[in-house]
């Protein structure tokens, strides 16, 4: 609330804050007296503790991520081994065909991934297949097995829907 005295947004001294607070105290509350509706802290925030500081070793990851860059250094480790192994071979024998060592030196590779996604494709069965419900009942019953197939196409969606 402004001073009639004084004019907005100049600066009180120290004498004037005094006798403003004095005056205001004096007054004590009134039904007409301006409410706080917000507050502004501006004093500087506390520290406590010590800085964040760079870790050793590797940055923080969830596990879906850990694990995948686990399995890409193996893949790399595994993949350079046997090119290392491939060209030691070539380079000391002399002779030896590239396709030949390529072949002998890839297929274990071969039956690895080979094997690698037949189990992948052994385990998505196993999850796909529907769960056994076994149900126990007494009187007359009336199951419903309607399944909906949905195919939506195109730009415009359109939709066919199909019952079984």
């Amino acid at each position: 609330m402004n001073h009639p005295d004084r004019p907005a947004g100049r600066a009180l001294s120290e004498a004037e804050a005094e006798a403003e607070a004095a005056r205001l105290i004096a007054e004590g509350y009134s039904k007409n007296a301006p409410v706080a509706t917000s507050y502004k802290d501006v004093s500087p925030a506390q520290t406590t503790g010590t800085p964040p500081v760079q870790q050793p070793g590797r940055a923080a990851m969830s596990q879906g991520a850990t694990d995948a860059s686990v399995l890409m250094l193996a893949g790399a480790g595994s993949v350079s081994m046997v090119s290392v192994s491939a060209g030691i071979l070539m380079y000391l024998s002399q002779y030896a065909d590239p396709v030949v060592c390529g072949i002998v030196l890839g297929a274990p590779t071969v039956v690895v991934l080979a094997l690698c996604r037949l189990v992948r494709r052994a385990k998505e069965v196993v999850e796909a297949a529907p769960p056994v419900i076994h149900q126990h009942y007494t009187g007359n019953v009336h199951q419903d097995h309607t399944e909906i197939t949905t195919h939506s196409r195109g730009v415009i969606a359109r939709t066919n829907n199909r019952f079984k």
